[in-house]
């Protein structure tokens, strides 16, 4: 049973029901079964909850170690099949229109109901965490990219006033205006990558976007038995699935570091490791680096793995089809914290004209 505390009082329970609903109904994806839920707290638990199935298997975070490379091939390319069916192939006639989370068509709470959901509120962080929830702002269904992460920088500003007015310490004061100024140069920038006016709303599909290895279930063979942790999935633009699942990211490593020019790391200390099904089958642990090592070297392999089945299984796939999209998206992400002078001088360079790619291991690299 999932218990939620009333973050975003009964659309973030609806969306999580909506969405494994339609996840079950529309892809191959192992998804648990919702039995029944509340999106009330008028209940004798008194909060919001959702009793769905338990799920067989392991997280393959712990059991990534005595993987085989083969086995972890079998399951990207799987991974990749669930991203072409949330996608909907790309096929025009059968994508969600706006932006949004999936919302109940009706407002019972019959989980066997199987009207067609649609987009609704957006349920993400960004709007209901602290008094963000109150903010005078829209919440969806948004039309377009352009209104979706106008309103995101608006949330960003109206943030930041608040600190302005309230807070007395000089160092937040300067980081509030800091964080305002750049937030002003994303929103001048964002029609200028994303048109205002569509005839219809935007095509949409379902975008996860805490793909991490954590999250994905695993049997003894390697073999997917679950995805987890669809709260606040919403249908985002097509271009967003041209970001790779989380358990990919990580910086590029093109040689395979060699076992053997390691240090060997002490065999009682991993010993919880290994009894988890974490550590390697047969042999001495080595020292964490070799595995943060092992790690980028498998993730740069698996993302080609993961784009040539994605490229095959959608010949249409968007990747890298208007890079400026996912550019702005990562930069306005960026633009509320430690990175906001970076995202500025950024944003300066593409309010001169210069084509210039978004790179957090860079202040920017040219196209």
């Amino acid at each position: 049973m999932r218990i939620s505390l009333p973050v975003y009082p009964r659309h973030k329970t609806r969306a999580e029901v909506a969405t494994l609903r339609w996840v079950r109904e529309n892809t191959s994806i192992p998804v648990p079964k919702v039995f029944a839920f509340d999106d009330s707290n008028d209940n004798l638990i008194g909060f919001e909850w959702i009793l769905m199935e338990h799920m067989k298997g392991t997280n393959a975070d712990t059991r990534w170690r005595a993987m085989s490379m083969e086995q972890k091939v079998a399951l990207t390319e799987r991974m990749t099949k669930f991203q072409a069916e949330l996608s909907r192939f790309g096929r025009a006639e059968s994508l969600f229109r706006g932006i949004g989370t999936l919302d109940l068509c009706d407002e019972s709470n019959n989980v066997e109901d199987t009207k067609a959901a649609a987009p609704g509120f957006l349920v993400s962080p960004e709007f209901f965490i602290g008094d963000h929830v109150r903010y005078d702002i829209s919440r969806g269904p948004f039309r377009s990219a352009h209104d979706w992460l106008s309103t995101v920088l608006k949330i960003i500003l109206q943030h930041q006033t608040a600190i302005l007015k309230t807070s007395e310490d000089e160092d937040n004061i300067e980081d509030a205006e800091n964080v305002s100024a750049v937030a002003q140069k994303l929103l001048a920038l964002v029609p200028k990558v994303f048109p205002s006016t569509l005839e219809e709303p935007e095509a949409t599909a379902l975008y996860h976007h805490d793909l991490h290895l954590n999250n994905i279930l695993v049997s003894e063979d390697g073999e997917i038995t679950a995805v987890l942790d669809w709260e606040c999935v919403s249908a985002m633009p097509l271009w967003m699935s041209a970001k790779l699942p989380k358990f990919l990211e990580g910086p590029a490593r093109e040689k395979e570091p060699q076992r053997d020019s390691y240090a060997d790391t002490d065999p009682v200390a991993n010993e919880p490791a290994a009894a988890e099904g974490g550590g390697e089958l047969g042999g001495q642990e080595k020292n964490e680096l070799y595995y943060i090592h092992r790690m980028e070297y498998e993730a740069t392999q698996l993302r080609k793995v993961y784009k040539a089945k994605l490229k095959q299984l959608w010949p249409e796939w968007p990747l890298d089809e208007n890079p400026a999209e996912m550019d702005l998206f990562e930069a306005i992400s960026m633009c509320d914290g430690i990175w906001a002078g970076r995202v500025g001088r950024w944003a300066d360079r593409m309010e001169k004209g210069e084509t210039m790619r978004f790179d957090m291991e860079d202040d920017y690299t040219p196209s």
